[in-house]
Formats: C-alpha cells, sequence, structure tokens
C-alpha cells in the first residue's frame, strides 16, 4: 500500500456486532471490512478485535489513517430495551407536571423571563433536599429550567451542586436546546442524562481500542442529522446519537442508490441489527432530516435527526414463550442460545414465565463484584440459572429479582440468554455461527406446546419477525403520507374479514444488516416492491459513516449528506 495514501476507517457499534471498514480517502474504494461481536462487558474488547482484523486484512500502516468516523446504535438500543441510567429530573421556576422519561421529578423555585431577568431566586434549598430524598434511586440528574435557553444560569449553579452534593452525572437543558418547549427542552435533557453512562462507556472503549492498536488520526462520531461532531462533544450530546445508526444507514442507502441506478432518487432503507430494524427514507437522493426535532418512542425531543423510525425486532431478540405454547417477540435484546458456549442443555431449564431465559454472570466479574452481590456471587459459584432457579435459591421476591438481574444487566455485570430469530436461522440451515444443536433442542422444547417439531417453530418465529417488521414500514410510510387512522387500518388489514385490503409500495426498499438478506426479502414481497442487497450490505452502517467522513479529507470542511 502506497503511505502518502490517506485512509478512512468507518466503525459502526450494534448491540450484537460492531463493524469495520477501511476506504482509500481519495477514491472512496473499501480496502477490507470485518464484523466481530459487540462485547458488552468489555466494548474496548470487541472494537479492538475488529479493528485489528480490518487493520490486518487491509495491510495499512496505522500512521496512514488520518481519520476513524464512527456510529452507533447503542443509545438507540438503550432506549428501546429501557437500560438507559435511571434518571432524576429538577424543574426550576415551572411548577405543572410534565410527563418525561425520568424515574422522579422535583420542582423547585427559580426561573427566568423571556428577557433572560430572574424572575424568582433559586430555591438551592430545594435541590438539596431533592437530592438527599433520592439519594440511590437515580443514576444521573436532568435539569430544565424555565426560559434557560434565554439565561442558563440557574441551571448552571443546579448542576454544580448536584456535582458536588451527589457526585453523579448531570445534564442542562440549555446544553442540547435553545428552543422554547419546557416539555420538548426537559425530555431532551433526561435523555441525554439517560444515555450519558452509555457513551462515557461506549467512547473510552474506543478511545483504549484505537490506543491499543496505535492508530492516530482524528477522531468522529455520526449525529444523528447525518453530521459529524467530534467524539469528545458527543458525551455531552448523547441525545445527538440516537439515530446515529439509521443517520448511516440512510447515508450508506443514499450512496447506493446513486450507484446502482441514478434514476432510483426515493427509497426505503431497512437496517436489520441485532436488536432493533431501522427504517430510514431517502428523497431526491438525501436522507430526510426531520428538523423539528425527533420522536422517540413517545417522546417529543429537540433533538434535529433523520426521519426514522425503529422498532425492537431483529436477529437477537428475545423470544418469549407464554404457557399456552404462544410467544412474543422482542423488544428485549438476548444473547442467542447458539452463541451462548457452555450454557445448561436446554432441556434441563428452559419453559415459559421465569424460566424463559438463562442468566450468566459476565466474565472477568471481581471478587468484589461476587463480594458485594449475592446473585453474582451464586452464578460464579454454582454456573448459569434462570430468574426463578436464583429467586428460589435466594428466596427473593419475583419482583426483587427482576429489578436486580435488570439493574446488573445494564451494568454489564451478568448475561441474559435465550431463544432468538438468529436461533430459528441456525434451525433452518440459513446461518452458521454457532451451536445449531442448541437452538434445535430449544426450538423442540418451544414447539411442542403448538404440536409444531423444531422447524416448524423456527418458522414460526421468523415469520413473526417478518410481520412486525412490515406492518412497521407500513405504519412508517402510511403515517407520513395520510396520517395515523389508516396507518393502524393498514397494518391490520389481515385481520378484517368483510374486506380484502392490497397494499404496494411505491418505493423501492434497500436492505442493510448481516441478517437482511434472510428476512426481507418476504416483507418486500408482501409490500409489492422490490428489494436489494448492495455489496458490503453486512456492513453498511460503518460504510455509511465511514461515506460522511470522506469531506472532511477532500478540504471542504463539511459533512451535510449532499457532499457524500
Amino acid at each position: 500500500m502506497n503511505e502518502q495514501h490517506q485512509y478512512i476507517i468507518g466503525v459502526d457499534a450494534g448491540g450484537t456486532y460492531t463493524d469495520a471498514v477501511i476506504m482509500d480517502a481519495a477514491s472512496g474504494r473499501v480496502i477490507a471490512s470485518a464484523k466481530r461481536p459487540t462485547t458488552h462487558y468489555n466494548l474496548s474488547e470487541g472494537i479492538t478485535a475488529v479493528l485489528g482484523a480490518v487493520m490486518q486484512d487491509s495491510q495499512i500502516p496505522p500512521q496512514a489513517v488520518a481519520l476513524t468516523s464512527i456510529s452507533t446504535t447503542l443509545a438507540t438500543n438503550a432506549l428501546v430495551e429501557g437500560k438507559g441510567a435511571d434518571v432524576g429530573l429538577f424543574v426550576i421556576g415551572f411548577n405543572q407536571r410534565l410527563e418525561v422519561p425520568a424515574v422522579a421529578a422535583r420542582y423547585i423555585p427559580g426561573g427566568h423571563s423571556i428577557k433572560g431577568e430572574e424572575c424568582e431566586p433559586l430555591g438551592v434549598n430545594f435541590v438539596l433536599d431533592g437530592l438527599q430524598e433520592l439519594h440511590g434511586q437515580v443514576d444521573a440528574w436532568a435539569v430544565c429550567g424555565s426560559m434557560a435557553f434565554k439565561n442558563p444560569a440557574h441551571e448552571l449553579v443546579t448542576a454544580k451542586a448536584i456535582q458536588l452534593a451527589a457526585k453523579l452525572p448531570v445534564f442542562c437543558s440549555h446544553e442540547a436546546s435553545m428552543r422554547a418547549g419546557m416539555k420538548e427542552r426537559a425530555t431532551t435533557a433526561c435523555l441525554n442524562a439517560q444515555l450519558l453512562p452509555v457513551m462515557r462507556d461506549f467512547l473510552d472503549g474506543m478511545s483504549r481500542a484505537l490506543c491499543s492498536l496505535n492508530i492516530g488520526g482524528s477522531v468522529y462520531v455520526v449525529r444523528g442529522d447525518a453530521r459529524a461532531m467530534p467524539m469528545e462533544e458527543a458525551l455531552r450530546q448523547a441525545a445527538s446519537t440516537v439515530a446515529s445508526g439509521p443517520a448511516a444507514t440512510a447515508l450508506f442507502g443514499s450512496h447506493q442508490s446513486r450507484l446502482q441506478d441514478a434514476s432510483i432518487q426515493d427509497a426505503l432503507i431497512l437496517d436489520v441489527g441485532g436488536t432493533t430494524t431501522d427504517i430510514t427514507l431517502i428523497r431526491s437522493g438525501k436522507p430526510v432530516i426531520d428538523e423539528g426535532g425527533m420522536t422517540i418512542g413517545k417522546w417529543e425531543t429537540h433533538v434535529e435527526a433523520v426521519e426514522m423510525f425503529t422498532v425492537g425486532v431483529g436477529g437477537d431478540s428475545f423470544v418469549c414463550p407464554v404457557k399456552d405454547g404462544g410467544f412474543s417477540l422482542g423488544p428485549s435484546r438476548v444473547l442467542p442460545l447458539c452463541m451462548a458456549g457452555d450454557l445448561p442443555a436446554p432441556e434441563g431449564w428452559l419453559s415459559h414465565g421465569l424460566n424463559a431465559r438463562c442468566i450468566l454472570a459476565a466474565p472477568a466479574l471481581t471478587e468484589e463484584d461476587k463480594a458485594g452481590d449475592d446473585i453474582l456471587r451464586l452464578l460464579a459459584e454454582h454456573g448459569p440459572a434462570t430468574p426463578e432457579q436464583i429467586m428460589r435459591s435466594l428466596k427473593l421476591a419475583e419482583i426483587t429479582v427482576e429489578q436486580r438481574l435488570a439493574k446488573l444487566a445494564r451494568r454489564q455485570k451478568v448475561i441474559e440468554t435465550g431463544f432468538t430469530p438468529t436461533d430459528a436461522l441456525h434451525v433452518l440451515d440459513m446461518l452458521h455461527l454457532g451451536n445449531a444443536d442448541a437452538s434445535s433442542a430449544a426450538a423442540a422444547l418451544l414447539g411442542a406446546p403448538r404440536q409444531q417439531d423444531a422447524r416448524a417453530f423456527a418458522r414460526s418465529v421468523l415469520h413473526e419477525a417478518e410481520r412486525i417488521i412490515e406492518e412497521t414500514v407500513l405504519r412508517h410510510v402510511t403515517r407520513r403520507e395520510v396520517g395515523g387512522g389508516l396507518a393502524a387500518f393498514l397494518a391490520d388489514r389481515d385481520k378484517h374479514s368483510l374486506i380484502t385490503v392490497d397494499v404496494a409500495l411505491n418505493v423501492p426498499m434497500i436492505g442493510i444488516g448481516a441478517a437482511a438478506r434472510m428476512l426481507l426479502p418476504e416483507v418486500a414481497k408482501r409490500l409489492r416492491t422490490t428489494i436489494t442487497f448492495p455489496e458490503r450490505h453486512e456492513v453498511g452502517n460503518a460504510l455509511g459513516a465511514a461515506l460522511m467522513a470522506r469531506p472532511l479529507l477532500q478540504g471542504n470542511g463539511t459533512t451535510d449528506s449532499q457532499q457524500v
């Protein structure tokens, strides 16, 4: 390789896999790509593995890498799965109840006028009382003051008091939004606070991985609005990364549509990951940006992002069986049984309810971890166990076990495993990444109450995944075009006994992600449209991140999607 060339590394960190590509900055030619499992218990381990693989395959020296560009769905996944930090909210100078993503809210005196003048002195004593009252119940704080976008003084004082008295992460609304709208600003602050620990772990892991491989150059993170921000800014603007993965998806899709057929200006891009399926739209060859602020679940925010819709179904979505033989799919993610390694045979534990999943201790638990938590000690000493086995062994209430397991999972101290669509693909010989025997044994057990053999049950799981993705596409497109009422009607069109409704998409679909080729063709067929899987679609988001970064090395200093 010519060391005078400049190269870009594109990285996409997802809930299941971390992907990387290395690209010649001048030509846009991809030199090598790689995919490795995301190691949640130690993110730098998986990132180092994928970066090491792509550097080895490309034979490019580390000093030739001028820029690393990162997209991630870790923030999206944390919100979809409900695994962000527990956030407390201080609302300053506004005494109406706000429905926001916080476990508790406290309303304190203070605030400013539209001219930025103080309306009332800040009630610092109320802040201290709130911190004492909620001590140990929250992991981070958000602060939203009345007219803080005109004068943030009260937010800043409150944040300082929190840092001194509670020593917890804190995020102020004026850091993310300088627009009116108390509820939207408070929601945006809460989401940023929720994601602070997630992004800190990720960015620390990224820094350690780059350092260990002697990869220098600038490091940027893909924002949800398809622009770039320096890595250090991503921690303070964590919510801006919620649509980072979908933004990279849209960038890859718009680039590929032009490569394949210059006449294709509009398309739906579907990224089937391990945890979620993200749907984005390109119009006139460019990603569509929602400048009014994205909606995350039911929360309206001031975060500008690509227009997207996310559903909690992917390759590693948890198949949760119920007593009558039925099952639900997602939104939580578990480690597929075929990938779990040394696990007791499913015949010895797999059932419904609290025996539907098995809990493993995360690798490299410390003696301090085990000494401080009886669940971790039980798992370390006796091996994997179901929540019911844990409940009975430690004589704990069901709700206590589930709450504690959820907290341990957030801290990456335990790993949950269960049956997933990835297992179903192994049963049907469509995928060969892990132990298909474990998947087949589990499918036979779960299919028995339904009078299905292992293969029939696996097909039922894949059909359910396809149904949910199809319904999500319909809801998203119909709501965008004609409104919500018709969206619900069309999504449930097969349930109407007196009428038959045919639906066809007027735009082609482009599939991205390792599981896309296996799950999306039937969706496209049902929606009477075409679907293509471009070259390197398995690492499409990493390639999208690299494409976004090219303008930074071409001297124009912008990463707007128009230049990609």
